[in-house]
């Protein structure tokens, strides 16, 4: 058995952002090399067990392979595979070894080597979004939710194309992510979902089990059945490679949004904006020769992360390209999908940290809001002008404003010095000039919106 220093490991998923032991045992429980091997012995079992069912080997012998297999350790499967050059016929040949001669020709029956492969594929990714993937981001999603009412009536200055726009609430900005969040966890509820196996044969047309099953699907659907699995509706060699793609896409997607919402945070902590903060340790450093930094390097890390990840999707879609009825072209590169997975456990778990202890700063807010607080009613004034009947209300208030620039006067004031625009003011009721005297009032259904939105997921998601 090799041992190993995981500071000698090359990938920094495993020296780096899996050193959190509680993180590292879930991640490897499904994602591991241990564990593809488990879940592929897990399908020769379930194979030999449907034998058994229709009477072609013996229950003795179900029951025999059923307990070698839990037996076989990783690393003689790949000794075998030095001498077999091939992972399967080494991982059958590993079975073999453990069983009597009665049960050694049943392993392995009437398959071929993805008929293994991507089954325990389908069935790991599949699990590995059950007990895993989907409570992580349903734990993301309630922490959101959290910050979403918290501060559902806290008033921020709006932002598009990084400019003040007109006033919000934090809580609505938050209830953004907690919306497009929640539509990517049933992305990937229903993708993981739809993963398929097959037993189907060398190339897919049931060949070999045809021999001796007079419905070869039946028996098909028999063994994917022992592991909660369906066949799709056809197979060459490997499943259609659409419902892995269609998988991997919802959690590539997923990953976009923890990106965006990260950038968002991050932002929000420049100096010159200071409306948020991470939760620093009390020895923790933000420099290596500036002490007084504090740097949002959470959110930078999920960032970072997303870039690294993100553009392998990629080659899940070139991947989705075999020739004939299979070609090895994704062999190697398949390999490397629970890195993806892993990324974004990750990178979820570390939002979830830093949001739970979210620092937002109401006093900074209301200073930002406040160096556009007179501009902003710029949007009212205009719409209400032009609900009194003005022919160009949206040029009167653009010129308002240069003047407003200009002379540090207020809107208000200046619209009640034209001659052509004060009877407008004058037809406007009590509660719209309070309106355009306390600005930080229009914030429109921001707080009734975050709570609906937010009441929505959890009955979605089954939040409570």
């Amino acid at each position: 058995m090799t041992t190993r220093s995981i500071f000698d490991n090359i990938s920094p998923l495993d020296h780096r952002y899996s050193l959190r032991k509680d993180e590292f045992e879930d991640y490897t429980k499904y994602l591991s090399e241990r564990a593809k091997i488990r879940y592929q012995t897990a399908v020769e079992a379930a194979l030999v067990k449907a034998l058994a069912e229709a009477d072609v080997c013996s229950t003795e012998v179900a029951q025999e392979v059923e307990e070698a297999v839990k037996e076989i350790k990783p690393q003689e499967v790949y000794e075998e595979e030095k001498k077999t050059k091939h992972n399967i016929r080494a991982l059958v040949n590993c079975i073999q070894q453990r069983v009597s001669d009665e049960a050694k020709p049943y392993i392995h029956f009437t398959t071929t080597s993805f008929d293994i492969v991507d089954t325990a594929n389908s069935l790991r990714y599949k699990e590995s979004a059950e007990e895993l993937i989907i409570p992580t981001l349903k734990r993301l999603e309630e922490v959101l939710m959290e910050i979403a009412l918290r501060e559902k009536e806290t008033v921020q200055i709006g932002r598009t194309h990084g400019q003040h726009a007109v006033p919000v609430t934090f809580g609505f900005a938050v209830a953004e992510y907690v919306s497009r969040l929640g539509t990517r966890i049933e992305a990937v509820i229903e993708s993981s979902q739809q993963l398929k196996g097959k037993i189907a044969g060398a190339v897919g047309a049931y060949n070999a089990s045809h021999l001796f099953f007079d419905d070869p699907e039946e028996f098909e659907a028999n063994v994917l059945a022992e592991l909660d699995l369906e066949a799709g509706i056809h197979s060459t060699q490997i499943v259609e490679p659409e419902y892995i793609t269609d998988f991997i896409h919802s959690l590539v997607s997923c990953f976009g949004v923890l990106a965006n919402f990260s950038d968002d945070m991050r932002h929000l902590q420049r100096t010159e904006i200071g409306e948020v903060g991470e939760h620093f340790d009390k020895d923790q450093v933000g420099s290596s020769t500036m002490p007084h930094k504090r740097n949002p390097i959470n959110y930078e890390n999920v960032k970072s992360m997303w870039k690294q990840f993100m553009p392998r999707m990629m080659t899940l879609y070139q991947d989705q390209i075999s020739e004939h009825q299979r070609d090895l072209s994704n062999s190697a590169s398949s390999r490397f999908i629970p890195e993806v997975i892993v990324g974004l456990l990750s990178a979820t778990n570390r939002l979830i940290r830093t949001c739970e202890k979210l620092v937002v700063d109401q006093q900074r807010m209301e200073e930002n809001f406040n160096q556009s607080k007179e501009l902003i009613v710029a949007e009212p004034l205009y719409i209400l002008l032009a609900s009194l009947g003005h022919p160009d209300a949206h040029e009167a208030v653009r010129k308002l404003t240069l003047e407003a620039d200009e002379t540090g006067q207020t809107l208000r004031e200046l619209i009640q010095q034209k001659d052509e625009l004060k009877p407008y003011w004058e037809q406007l009721s009590d509660k719209q000039k309070k309106l355009l005297i306390n600005p930080e009032q229009y914030t429109g259904l921001a707080s009734e919106k975050t709570e609906k939105v937010v009441q929505h997921w959890k009955e979605k998601l089954d939040i409570n």
